[in-house]
């Protein structure tokens, strides 16, 4: 039983009534209600495609959130081989919300650094919900600097609300923290390449997301504020959530429109929870296709294109 979003009660209520008469017919036994069954599936399956065909960029706020969407260690387990996790940034302590190491990629070594919300409650208050602390993106710069000694790829998984705000974050240097894997993304002299795969928000993300190739999941949202914030600011009213969310265009489709993004990652009808094995195989396709892409290119070139790449950003709008 998927977790419905409240857009999606119209199929909530149908997908209900095929479960009950399935139960139904195991049962009893009887075999006389499967014509109905079909019957109701197919207006599901319908449903679910009329809702999803008109999203609009609150709505795909909602999916990018949705709990059941794959995660970065659902990704990195599926699309990953000899993955060995590093903890800690030499400096002050572990961060559970950035998760980094490294692994083979179709047998080629990387280097890989993505942010891990959870799956259920204990998982979540363990990566503070994919919000990282300075310590955090200290060990991505580790990370980083590693990676571009030993001329490894770097393949990043954003999936943040934000760096984590709170007081004993500021006091050990969250900005400058930030900014420092900002630039570190920038020197690199090995291809990067990052995929937002549920939030991309604010300096949280971009910390690691500063990349040759970026990507972004169909449902994916990538923004330098959250709606509810945003709104907060210009309306002083978070409810209004929704209008923000359509003012600043943080879809994926908006966001390629705009050329701050390189390419998008077709979802399953009805979201990556619904099929996370289909989104984590395009996912890693995408990723595969980038690599060769950029196969060959020497450092100073790779790193020369990324920085035009993000000061080119908003110039020919």
């Amino acid at each position: 039983m998927y977790n419905y979003l409240d857009f999606e009660k119209p199929v909530a209520d149908l997908e209900g009534q095929i479960l009950e008469l399935k139960k139904l017919s195991q049962e009893s036994g009887s075999v006389e209600m499967g014509d109905e069954i079909a019957r109701l599936e197919k207006r599901s399956a319908e449903a679910l495609k009329d809702l999803y065909r008109k999203l609009t960029p609150w709505q795909k706020a909602q999916i990018a959130r949705h709990p059941d969407r794959p995660h970065c260690l659902d990704y990195v387990k599926s699309l990953f081989t000899e993955f060995t996790p590093l903890a800690g940034d030499r400096k002050f302590a572990e961060d559970e919300a950035i998760q980094a190491g490294f692994a083979r990629f179709n047998g080629e070594a990387v280097a890989i650094i993505g942010q891990e919300k959870g799956a259920d409650t204990k998982s979540r208050l363990k990566h503070n919900f994919g919000s990282a602390r300075p310590e955090g993106y200290r060990k991505a710069v580790r990370i980083m600097e590693l990676a571009d000694r030993f001329g490894l790829p770097v393949i990043t998984l954003v999936d943040t609300a934000g760096a984590y705000p709170g007081v004993s974050a500021e006091e050990r240097g969250q900005a400058e923290a930030i900014a420092r894997s900002t630039a570190a993304c920038l020197n690199l002299r090995v291809p990067m390449i990052s995929v937002i795969i549920g939030e991309g928000g604010s300096g949280g993300a971009i910390a690691i997301a500063t990349a040759n190739r970026v990507y972004m999941l169909e449902h994916s949202i990538y923004s330098v504020i959250s709606p509810e914030g945003a709104a907060s600011i210009l309306w002083r009213d978070s409810t209004r959530a929704k209008d923000a969310a359509t003012s600043m265009r943080i879809t994926a489709q908006d966001l390629f429109e705009l050329k701050i993004i390189d390419g998008i990652i077709p979802e399953p009808m009805g979201g990556a929870h619904r099929g996370p094995d289909a989104a984590i195989t395009a996912t890693g396709e995408i990723i595969e296709n980038a690599l060769q892409s950029m196969a060959g290119v020497d450092g100073e070139t790779l790193k020369k294109e990324r920085r035009e790449k993000y000061l080119a950003i908003g110039r020919n709008l």
